[in-house]
């Protein structure tokens, strides 16, 4: 982390620890949707939730929520932007072949290469995930389920663990992180593949179970 945003991180942990909940959230909520659109705040959202989830235990319930929402607003105004701008735009932000590996991933794994981002903690990338979808024009309101689903997880997570084990966890996800990427993505693939799989099985049974046609040796009742 740069020394510059160690100092920014340590003044909004104190502001954010210290201030009642109703301060404390559209505070988390504005930084959440900078550090997810226009801004790149490494880590900053995860080192707020577990501050304040280990200082104030009872905040564990709603805080998450909020840091979520903010990522969800923040990753919507850069799904808009690219979603509106097309492929000229995504390609002058990233490199072409990342760019073609991302639509690859959505093409076959579909939701999954937005949620897997979206729930696991730095050093995974997230906005190229969320610049694809507006590009490719992904469905919104899946767009915006999918990341409050995966953001809450990830952050309620963070701030569980945080009441129990404190700031420990942040050295934890660091050291960490690439092994839960790594479990993470696998067990998602496993899931994915069992869930296609299945669905195959199924189809061809419903092909089995269809009735088969009338014979055509059979007699006219008109002959009869």
């Amino acid at each position: 982390m740069f020394h510059w945003l160690y100092h920014i991180a340590r003044n909004l942990q104190h502001f954010i620890v210290r201030v009642p909940i109703y301060v404390a959230a559209p505070t988390m909520i504005l930084i959440g949707a900078l550090d997810s659109s226009l801004l790149s705040l490494p880590e900053i959202n995860d080192y707020l939730v577990v501050w304040r989830c280990y200082k104030d235990p009872a905040s564990v319930f709603l805080f998450p929520l909020f840091a979520a929402a903010g990522s969800v607003l923040g990753s919507l105004l850069l799904y808009t932007i690219l979603r509106r701008g097309g492929q000229a735009v995504l390609r002058r932000k990233f490199r072409a072949e990342h760019i073609e590996r991302v639509e690859r991933a959505y093409a076959r794994f579909g939701f999954l290469t937005l949620a897997v981002p979206a729930l696991l903690p730095p050093p995974m990338p997230f906005k190229i995930f969320v610049a694809t979808a507006g590009a490719l024009e992904y469905p919104r309101w899946r767009f915006i389920i999918t990341i409050m689903i995966a953001r809450s997880l990830r952050y309620y997570v963070e701030g569980v663990l945080a009441v129990f084990y404190g700031r420990h966890v942040l050295e934890f996800l660091h050291d960490y992180g690439l092994m839960i990427l790594g479990g993470t993505a696998t067990l998602c693939l496993l899931g994915l593949a069992i869930y296609l799989l299945s669905k195959r099985w199924r189809a061809r049974s419903a092909i089995r179970r269809e009735p088969t046609s009338a014979p055509t040796d059979a007699v006219d009742p008109a002959q009869g």
